[in-house]
């Protein structure tokens, strides 16, 4: 281990390392993009389109293979009679298009 120090050392005096100063030629400043507000506003539009994106992810994940895509429409169909609700279709989709709700007891 100290071996190594030195040789770090070693380098560095012979200026194979770059310095601090060196590494910062360049480098320009962040420039900032949308104001706050904005942006919290242009996330809120992207989040609100909760359509399917037809990803797969809930089909991949489900251990109970009750989730399929209908071969002609396209569409997602969960198999609610295999389904034992754990949730995880809908807490790895990523447009939130599967939400989680109770049933009626009657």
């Amino acid at each position: 281990m100290r071996n190594e120090c030195k040789k770090e050392v070693a380098l560095r005096q012979k200026g194979k390392v770059p310095t601090l100063r060196k590494l910062k030629e360049g480098v320009k400043a962040v420039e900032p993009g949308l104001p706050k507000r904005e942006a919290l506003k242009e996330a809120r539009r992207c989040l609100s389109l909760r359509e399917c994106g037809s990803c797969e992810v809930c089909e991949l994940l489900c251990p109970d293979l009750c989730i399929t895509r209908d071969e002609k429409t396209g569409e997602v169909l969960i198999d609610l009679d295999y389904c034992k609700g754990c949730g995880i279709c809908a807490s790895v989709c990523p447009k939130g298009a599967i939400q989680m709700v109770l049933e009626d007891g009657t």
